[in-house]
């Protein structure tokens, strides 16, 4: 297409703009260029401590040393079970040096979940933090093959901190191999790196399907690198620039928005082991961050705790996605934080983002729905709305499908979830929406029963299938309802058993004990009977009314 039927292409700059299709690179051979670059430099600041990239590089050597010793070889996949703390990046990069894959894996799964990522993705070896070991310890039961190793929580930290570490250090077993003693034994060891192709995978990111249990995403280098790239030119960042590590390093964005951003860059990355507004806050006064993005609700996090617009001075560039912003909530942050957010859209398949709101312009409000615009694609994306694969115009809603350098070509050894969500190379996302006749997108809904809670997506049948493992539960359906704060939350529908006692409170805890915080309900609604087809199907349309949704039936 020309630029006048691409209108958005003159937001973006002129380095964004006049990038190639793809680049012919991968993001290891980034980082040795920072490297080189700024080897004293910061590369990331921790409570106190302080890490160069000459010392990111080194420690990154010595556990490629440590994993190679171990039997880790090209094409493995080594499992990152790990809050936001250096050693996420050190094990990332370690692992690439190898040739391996990273597998990312959310710290709050449960063991049900772990057990499904290390399987699926064949993992030799998980790195974990001390307080995730209870959990890791049961899974590992049935996978002796995988080799571990354990992280202390407060390793590189210089303060206890009852807002964010757990209350109690937990301790391994003999042969549970020490991360710092790997550090410290092989510390010096030179690692000849192996030479990646940017068609390798750097990541195998989890998402949950429309229709199945959840799959991985083939992040490939060359994927990556062009996804950095485009970071690097939509926030126009340097190495004089400061990120705000908010989002979770185990999700896209945080991968790709963050810390891959800071190798491309050399920009000084500022962890917090996980989001706690107060210290998030204290963090940016502290470090004078620059860049920052996350979910809406980490920002409306934020802004609940400012004290003045003086405390956000220093950011630059402010952007968020993962779920759509409402408009007043836009307007209530920047009123108290005098920042303005720039939404965007993406999704794991696209290695985070795939539209922007360019620095500088502000996103539209369609008149007819109410909705705020979630950008405009990413130079080189080619994104359509299709209806039964018939390109849509302007103005007409249907499924939004992704194609260009950063997109999936395929789910980790899953031909059938491939070739139904990448038909003709086209990635089908699975979300409703529209396209404006400027070029804004706008997302008004999704084509499945997915939820969106917080920027992070919850399968129902996964929710479901928790709460039949309840001797009291006869049926079980589960749906998302309006919240204000994570977008969507969790409802249970449930019939009980006969005789059954059990309340929606005791519901909450059991799946609470048995899934990611996102995940679990937050409400449970018991009912005589479930609405179903006459073939006996359960209608989650049904339960789905908003009569049915009961907003009294809520854990704060």
């Amino acid at each position: 297409m020309s630029t006048p039927d691409r209108p958005w292409l003159t937001s973006y700059p002129d380095s964004l703009r006049n990038r190639p299709a793809g680049d012919p690179a991968e993001m290891l051979t980034a980082f040795r260029a920072t490297v080189a670059r700024h080897p004293d430099r910061p590369a990331v600041h921790y409570f106190g401590t302080t890490t160069t990239w000459r010392e990111l590089d080194s420690q990154s050597d010595a556990l490629a040393s440590a994993l190679a010793h171990i039997g880790v070889t090209r094409g493995d996949r080594v499992a990152v079970y790990l809050q936001n703390v250096p050693p996420f990046l050190v094990t990332v990069l370690a692992t690439w040096k190898i040739g391996g894959a990273v597998v990312p894996v959310n710290p709050m799964n449960r063991q049900r979940e772990l057990a499904f990522q290390l399987g699926d993705s064949g993992a030799c070896v998980l790195v974990c933090l001390r307080s995730g070991y209870p959990i890791a310890a049961d899974v590992l039961a049935d996978h002796t093959e995988i080799r571990v190793i354990a992280v202390d929580d407060r390793l590189g930290s210089d303060r206890e901190d009852d807002r964010i570490f757990p209350n109690e250090r937990t301790e391994v077993p003999e042969g549970i191999l020490d991360y710092a003693d790997l550090i410290r034994d092989y510390g010096g060891q030179a690692w000849d790196t192996t030479q990646v192709s940017p068609r390798e995978p750097a990541f195998l990111t989890y998402t949950s399907g429309t229709t199945g249990p959840p799959k991985a995403a083939v992040n490939t280098h060359g994927q990556v690198m062009w996804a950095t790239a485009c970071w690097r030119d939509l926030t126009t960042a340097t190495s004089d620039d400061v990120f705000l590590g908010m989002p979770p390093l185990f999700h896209v964005t945080g991968l790709v928005a963050m810390m891959t951003l800071s190798f491309l860059t050399g920009a000084a990355l500022v962890l917090a082991y996980r989001f706690e507004p107060t210290v998030m806050l204290e963090l940016l006064r502290e470090h004078e961050a620059t860049v920052t993005t996350g979910a809406i609700t980490a920002f409306v996090a934020l802004s609940n705790v400012a004290t003045s617009k003086e405390e956000f001075r220093s950011l630059r560039a402010v952007l968020t996605g993962g779920a759509p912003v409402a408009p007043a909530v836009a307007e209530r942050f920047e009123r108290i934080t005098g920042q303005q957010l720039h939404p965007g859209y993406g999704l794991t398949e696209t290695a985070s983002a795939s539209h922007s709101t360019p620095l500088g312009r502000r996103s539209p409000v369609d008149p007819g729905t109410g909705a705020l615009s979630v950008g405009v694609p990413l130079p080189g994306i080619d994104a359509v709305i299709l209806d039964d694969g018939r390109e849509l115009p302007p103005g007409e809603v249907g499924e939004i499908a992704l194609a260009g350098p950063s997109v999936t070509e395929e789910y980790w050894h899953n031909p059938a979830e491939t070739s139904h969500a990448i038909p003709d190379g086209r990635l089908r996302t699975g979300d409703i929406g529209f396209m404006d006749a400027s070029g804004w997108f706008y997302v008004v809904d999704r084509k499945k029963d997915q939820i969106n809670v917080s920027g992070y997506k919850v399968w129902p049948r996964e929710v479901e299938d928790v709460l039949y493992e309840h001797e009291d539960v006869r049926e079980v359906a589960v749906v998302g309802a309006p919240d204000q704060y994570r977008g969507e939350t969790v409802v249970a529908f449930v019939s009980l058993r006969v005789g059954a006692t059990v309340t929606p409170e005791d519901l909450i805890a059991f799946a609470k004990e048995r899934m990611a915080a996102y995940k679990y309900p937050r409400r449970v609604q018991i009912l005589d009977e479930l609405p179903k087809t006459v073939s006996g199907k359960i209608l989650r349309r049904e339960v789905r009314e908003p009569r049915n949704l009961d907003p009294g039936l809520s854990e704060s």
